[in-house]
């Protein structure tokens, strides 16, 4: 009997993931615990492995896919047995009117939707990460008409933090492309189809409408626009908006003005026009002009990513009591150290370079030890004190920020702090970090100064209770011992859950910070 091969639990909240590409092809001898298929969710790729030995019987979901926790991937049989757990992947893609249509004297044996006769396979809109049910299409890589290899990227998809590439589900010729550039689309809707087998040189459209009627009857249309389903939808109102539109029996003219790309209508644009009564009929007055954005105005969709943001930092505020308490510190004397080291440390240490963020690093593990409620977080009506520092360090990826976390940092010598974050860095820009990477911290360290922050106030990353926030190196003078002098200054801001942390122990944590970086001896002494 085959072993299924299932979606693994993904990380805090992620129920979902999106197939990146199959690492084994059906009929191929596997080992136990093997990598046969990398599952991309929102950050990060997760390899799933065989869970047992045997031969790849069946694929049952394509690359590009959308798969939830616990869903069926594929099947391992065993080893010279024949491959004939194939059948259930045909059998969900072809209906039982299919079978109807074909000769009684059909072989018994499935045939594949992609046969050799010439058939169409749909692209589709694969599972996007946690929570995220759309997309944006960003473009088409390949034009209608082209030929195309297994796994070769079609189109980009905009997600909350990265560039979604759907690859070819299979070789052969791009015969549709039902979706064009800059319209949302739903995980699962059809994107375009591919001709495969001896009629992929033809451009033929999906096997699948890309937008299939609703059977039953047609809802009452509306008083402000009735109109008849088209079979396709027009060229400015996105699919999904077009489904909408349809099933309300509302023309598109009706809406107005879209929020999309180029004026397009949007499935938001819909459900808002729906959301509204309908207009009363004109009396004697005029109707009221809609609003019509300047000629100077520019109106552009907010991307996947401002919304997370929006919404995770609405939450954080929502539930946490916070406050922040700042501080100055003088970064003369770890600037001299640095200068004097750094080399000797490079040589020593196989080229990792000595940086600020490894001496505030360990100045915040002291001052955590010291105060440990700054390192504990509210579960339910208990406070979870931690005996350990999993420290998230906010890095900037070219989609946004993102905050990965360095485990046990309480551990760890200067020069593993510094090559730790130094790759951190490298793969954030690279969209290569791990989901466990980004999952588990207790504290975070973020460091605006890199952009010029000369103040600020940052934001708790839940469930932590507090955050250091790190501020540009500026010149200003001072009072020392009674006399005016220039030194390199740096503001510090500690945004704290006031629930908590009490305001004693967050001022005197970060005193406690102040004065280890004030005198960085302190920290290689342990004092």
């Amino acid at each position: 009997m085959p072993t299924e091969i299932k979606v693994p639990t993904l990380g805090e909240s992620v129920t979902s993931a999106t197939i990146a590409r199959w690492l084994k092809q059906e009929g191929d001898t596997i080992a136990a615990d093997e990598p046969l298929v990398e599952l991309e969710t929102d950050k990060v790729t997760v390899e799933v492995n065989s869970p047992a030995a045997g031969v790849l019987s069946a694929i049952l979901q394509k690359d590009g896919a959308e798969v939830e926790v616990g869903a069926v991937l594929g099947e391992v049989g065993e080893a010279g047995g024949a491959t004939t757990a194939k059948a259930p992947a045909p059998a969900k893609a072809a209906p039982a009117k299919k079978a109807a249509a074909a000769p009684e004297a059909a072989p018994a044996a499935p045939v594949p939707a992609a046969a050799a006769t010439g058939g169409s396979i749909d692209i589709v809109v694969p599972t996007l990460g946690e929570s995220v049910t759309t997309a944006t299409v960003s473009r088409w890589l390949k034009k209608q008409g082209d030929a195309v290899t297994a796994d070769e990227p079609l189109l980009e998809l905009e997600t909350d933090k990265v560039s979604v590439e759907v690859n070819a589900p299979a070789s052969g010729t791009l015969s549709a492309i039902a979706v064009p550039d800059g319209a949302e689309v739903e995980v699962g809707a059809v994107l375009g189809a591919i001709s495969t087998g001896a009629g992929a040189g033809a451009v033929a459209p999906s096997t699948k409408p890309a937008a299939k009627p609703d059977a039953g009857v047609n809802p009452p249309p509306r008083a402000d626009g009735p109109v008849a389903r088209p079979a396709t939808p027009p060229s400015d109102v996105f699919p999904a908006a077009a489904k909408r539109l349809t099933e309300a029996g509302v023309s598109a003219a009706s809406v107005g003005a879209g929020t999309g790309k180029d004026g397009r209508i949007t499935k938001g644009d819909v459900l808002d026009f729906l959301a509204k009564p309908p207009a009363p009929a004109p009396v004697a007055a005029a109707p009221k002009a809609a609003r019509v954005d300047g000629a100077r105005d520019e109106r552009v969709k907010m991307t996947r990513l401002r919304k997370t943001i929006a919404s995770r930092l609405k939450e954080a505020q929502n539930t946490a009591a916070m406050l922040t308490t700042f501080n100055e510190v003088d970064m003369s004397a770890t600037m001299a150290l640095r200068a004097s080291y750094k080399d000797a440390f490079e040589k020593k240490n196989n080229g990792v370079r000595l940086g600020f963020m490894s001496f505030f690093v360990r100045a915040c593990v002291e001052g955590l030890k010291e105060f440990p409620a700054v390192n504990a977080e509210i579960d339910g009506d208990d406070i979870v004190y931690k005996n350990y520092v999993h420290m998230g360090i906010a890095v900037g990826g070219p989609n946004g920020l993102v905050v990965p976390v360095i485990r046990d940092v309480d551990q760890m010598n200067f020069a593993q702090i510094e090559g730790t974050i130094a790759g951190f860095g490298k793969r954030a820009r690279d969209g290569q970090l791990k989901l466990d990477e980004l999952t588990g911290g207790s504290f975070s360290v973020t460091n605006g100064g890199v952009y010029g922050s000369l103040m600020s106030t940052p934001i708790i990353n839940p469930p932590q209770s507090a955050i250091l926030g790190m501020h540009k190196i500026q010149d200003r003078p001072i009072a020392i011992a009674g006399k005016v002098e220039i030194r390199p200054m740096m503001y510090l801001a500690l945004t704290y859950d006031h629930r908590v942390i009490d305001g004693k122990e967050a001022v005197s944590f970060l005193v406690r910070v102040k004065e280890s970086i004030e005198d960085p001896r302190r920290l290689l002494l342990g004092l």
